[in-house]
């Protein structure tokens, strides 16, 4: 037997598809009594929804258009997903941004008070794909969002168990202990190409950190409140998305470096990422591009199966040569 929520929304649901449906149709689509059918519209009617009764041998009824939205039927986890939707629609590009900011304002004021508490605690920024690293699909609890996103915005300090964390063992501790959860003033709410971020003051080492939001199971209650901090630089996406290049605060990798590929451009272009590629013939094209060492950036150069020239600068030669002595002196252990 469905739940009564479940009943209301497919009733809803059944209502907007056509202008008039006879009491008794309703009642075998739902697979529930027709006294039933009558109960469950009333409690539509007392939430808002404008229901007509129509005439006819059985009776039916009609949903009103054009009437006021009244509260709308979504559970917790739907209306979380309708406020990261509707935020993160400011990194589109789809020139959408107002729209859906001001649908999350009309969102937020029809929904019932719980929710809509939920909905304004959870705030976040988000970082275009292309401007940070670290993409992947790992899943958080949506309350784990919102209990993060409420202290951050309650500049309270917060306390989480870390999944990446070691055991605590050696003098003075007992193997495999549970370590000590972290304590952090958390900054900022980030998500990037499908992953989430904290960026907090860690307390424990005087520093900034960005922590796995799918690794954080934070613990209650909250500390005491904050003097909230500057993250370096300023700015926020600036600055995840410079940590995930190894760099400190610019928005730039710490190395950069420009080669010539034997390849047309429409080849190296799908796999270019963030580098710059410039066509200089059929066959032959440029490739500027960086990472956060010299050896990873001629290591991620190798993945073009093709003829490579460097234009510079001479460190990226350097490291051409660094990886050519370690792979012979592997190919060498093979033979």
């Amino acid at each position: 037997m469905p739940s009564t929520t479940s009943r209301l929304l497919n009733l809803l649901s059944l209502l907007q598809t056509r202008r008039d449906w006879p009491g008794a149709l309703l009642a075998e689509r739902l697979e529930i009594s027709h006294r039933t059918v009558r109960r469950d519209v009333e409690r539509l009617r007392e939430m808002g929804y404008r229901i007509q009764a129509t005439m006819g041998p059985d009776g039916g009824y009609r949903l009103d258009a054009g009437s006021e939205l009244p509260p709308l039927l979504f559970d917790d986890d739907q209306a979380i997903a309708l406020a990261v939707a509707l935020q993160g629609a400011s990194a589109t590009g789809a020139g959408i941004e107002e729209a859906a900011l001001r649908a999350l304002t009309t969102v937020r004021q029809v929904m019932p008070p719980r929710l809509r508490n939920r909905l304004q605690s959870l705030e976040f920024t988000t970082i275009p794909d292309g401007h940070a690293g670290g993409g992947g699909t790992e899943q958080v609890a949506p309350d784990v969002l919102v209990a993060v996103s409420t202290a951050v915005r309650a500049r309270e300090v917060l306390r989480f168990d870390y999944a990446n964390r070691a055991p605590v063992s050696g003098p003075g501790h007992e193997p495999d202990t549970t370590p000590p959860p972290r304590r952090v003033e958390p900054h900022h709410l980030v998500t990037s190409r499908g992953r989430w971020y904290l960026v907090a003051w860690d307390l424990d080492h005087d520093n900034w950190r960005i922590f796995r939001a799918d690794r954080i199971r934070p613990r209650i209650p909250t500390g005491p409140r904050f003097a909230p901090r500057e993250v370096p630089g300023g700015d926020v996406r600036e600055y995840v998305s410079a940590r995930f290049k190894g760099s400190d605060t610019r928005d730039r990798w710490p190395c950069t470096g420009k080669v010539e590929l034997g390849l047309p451009a429409s080849a190296v272009l799908p796999f270019a990422g963030d580098g710059i590629v410039e066509d200089l013939g059929p066959d032959r094209c440029s490739l500027e591009v960086g990472s956060w060492s010299w050896i990873a950036l001629a290591a991620s150069l190798g993945r073009f199966d093709t003829g490579i020239d460097v234009v510079g600068p001479p460190e990226l030669t350097a490291a051409f040569g660094e990886l050519a002595e370690r792979y012979a002196r592997t190919a060498a252990r093979r033979m």
